[in-house]
């Protein structure tokens, strides 16, 4: 039995479901959607961007995220000094 390969994740092209780095990281609507697609009951969503009300579903999505990649920070230093790292860009993006 031959073993299956993982496919190469890519940023654009055929499969383009994340953003690049300069673009703020993380995943495109495009890839979000492809995912539901593939996982039935999946509820991921795209990133909180936009302004939002105090106490909104928004707000606490947002603040869950930014507690979590806070983490990451700890975790992985190196990538916390690189402003240009994915980490540090998706923060930006979310506005953490």
């Amino acid at each position: 039995m031959a073993k299956k390969e993982n496919p190469i994740r890519r940023t654009t092209g055929k499969g383009g479901n994340y953003r690049k780095t300069k673009a703020g990281a993380g995943m495109t609507k495009k890839g979000v959607a492809a995912h539901r697609r593939a996982n039935p009951g999946s509820k991921l969503k795209t990133a909180v961007t936009g302004k939002v009300k105090k106490g909104s579903a928004a707000a606490k999505r947002r603040k869950s995220y930014c507690a979590r990649s806070a983490g990451q920070m700890k975790k992985f230093p190196a990538a916390a000094k690189d402003p240009n790292s994915r980490l540090r860009q998706a923060r930006k993006r979310w506005k953490c």
